[in-house]
């Protein structure tokens, strides 16, 4: 962590709904004027994406039919944590993008499914936020958590993240069901070694909850929609958090542990901006303060 240069870490898998999220703070970053260095989790993936069709094919060939984006043999956790620790005490680092489609290549000069070359982040900005799969990860050799200040978890329940992921991958990128199901399957073992584990790693997380039925998100025809959702918050660290204030603020919100408030799906954005911008502006005006050498008061979480 640092308190020069703070870290916001969005961590969730896909078709959690990071890219929600991710809006949520770039609305508040216009809002209070902050300048934040970008990251994506997809440009730390190990492989491009002919690269990474033919690693597949040749584990499935190997007997091994569970090769994924999720392990740390397809993904750069080493030089993810390495970007952390350096930003942290530098305030810039070395990162490039994964370019995902025609309009990507235009902005970039890519072609699609392909990275940028790296590049360093501009000194001048007031803080990094990432966004992608390992925002939060462990493992025996790195820790990329311990280097964020402030960490956000999106963790739909499974079955509307399966949902989420079938209907983004059919109408965005032409998949069949089968194909969507097969990397669901592929990924599994992956999931619940280093995705699960990245939630007991961080500050709050947003889980949505549906109230309709998603037995069988196989065959299911629509996303619930946030009026068909209800969203569990929970605080690893409620210790100043004003949850009087925010049930005052929140319609029809509730209690359900004393570090987890439930709020109605719709909403989402109210409760983020609520919850977010505080601390926020608390990593900011550290940053100030300790630019200044004035006294930091202790981190809040």
């Amino acid at each position: 962590m640092s308190t020069k240069h703070p870290i916001i870490s969005i961590t969730g898998s896909s078709g959690a709904g990071t890219t929600s999220v991710k809006r949520t703070f770039e609305q508040i970053f216009r809002r209070e004027n902050i300048s934040a260095a970008y990251v994506e989790g997809d440009a730390f993936h190990r492989y491009d994406r002919a690269e990474m069709r033919h690693q597949m094919a040749e584990q499935a060939a190997q007997g091994n039919r569970h090769f994924s984006h999720f392990s740390p043999e397809t993904n750069l956790f080493a030089e993810l944590e390495d970007l952390f620790r350096t930003y942290g005490r530098t305030g810039t680092g070395v990162v490039r993008r994964y370019v995902h489609d025609e309009e990507e290549e235009r902005l970039y000069g890519s072609p699609p499914g392909t990275f940028t070359p790296w590049e360093r982040i501009p000194a001048d900005t007031d803080l990094l936020f990432y966004e992608g799969l390992h925002g939060a990860v462990v493992t025996d050799e790195v820790n990329v958590a311990e280097h964020a200040d402030l960490k956000i978890g999106v963790v739909p329940v499974i079955n509307l993240e399966w949902i989420q992921k079938l209907h983004r991958d059919r109408s965005t990128r032409g998949y069949s069901t089968e194909a969507v199901t097969d990397t669901i399957l592929r990924r599994m073992p992956d999931y619940v070694n280093y995705i699960c584990p990245q939630f007991t790693e961080t500050d709050i997380n947003f889980q949505r909850v549906p109230t309709v039925d998603t037995s069988n998100p196989f065959i299911a025809r629509w996303i619930p929609t946030p009026d068909e959702s209800m969203v569990v918050i929970r605080f690893r660290n409620p210790r100043g958090i004003d949850f009087p204030y925010l049930l005052a603020m929140i319609p029809n919100s509730f209690m359900s542990r004393a570090n987890s408030i439930v709020i109605h799906g719709s909403k989402l954005d109210l409760a983020m901006q609520l919850i977010l911008t505080p601390l926020i502006l608390q990593l900011v005006d550290r940053k100030k303060r300790a630019a200044s050498h004035a006294p930091v008061p202790e981190r809040v979480d």
